[in-house]
């Protein structure tokens, strides 16, 4: 709904990554005001995925992880989805489930198919057209750590960087991709309107 909503998602894609339950994101905050020290940083044996790339949209989200501990990628997703939706549906005054649906996941066993990938997961965002006033407020994705536009740096992109000889070159490739992609979908929309036609 706004900017403070997607910077929530992202602490959430933080905090919740850890084998160790935090309980919720406030409970932490409380536990660090009473202590009056941060707990320490998590390390990556203490993570359950490593953040290859994602993109967060007004309505979808899209990651690339590594599972690094057993059932690592359904313990974050759970725990992601479901602090966030407490979170959500306490701002809002709303209750129920806020995601469809459980979890869509896919192996990626091909490394040119992960690279395609990373260029559709960066790029999500602009596959969707989503106006300005949205990408502003309500969007948000590791495409600008990829180019090393952004400060963070949350996603192990040199699976996908190191088989580049520099960022520039990456972002051509994924720009091409892009562009490939967006054909595509508009020709399966053109084929699915004439095959479906009464």
């Amino acid at each position: 709904m706004c900017e403070d909503d997607i910077d929530r998602f992202s602490q959430s894609m933080k905090e919740f990554n850890v084998v160790t339950p935090i309980g919720s994101i406030f409970e932490q905050m409380l536990r660090k005001r009473k202590f009056g020290n941060e707990t320490p940083k998590t390390s990556k044996e203490e993570q359950l995925v490593r953040l290859i790339a994602f993109c967060l949209n007004p309505n979808h989200y899209h990651f690339i992880i590594e599972q690094l501990v057993d059932g690592g990628i359904s313990a974050f997703m759970k725990r992601l989805n479901g602090g966030y939706t407490n979170y959500f549906n306490l701002k809002y005054k709303r209750s129920g489930s806020l995601f469809q649906g459980v979890f869509q996941a896919r192996h990626i066993g091909l490394n040119n198919y992960l690279l395609h990938l990373s260029a559709y997961v960066n790029l999500n965002y602009r596959v969707h057209r989503l106006p300005a006033k949205l990408l502003r407020t309500c969007s948000t994705s590791s495409w600008e750590e990829y180019l090393g536009i952004a400060a963070n740096h949350r996603c192990a992109k040199e699976i996908v960087l190191g088989q580049f000889r520099d960022t520039e070159e990456y972002k051509n490739f994924a720009e091409d991709s892009l562009r490939e992609i967006i054909k595509q979908k508009q020709l399966y929309r053109e084929l699915g309107q004439v095959l479906f036609k009464e």
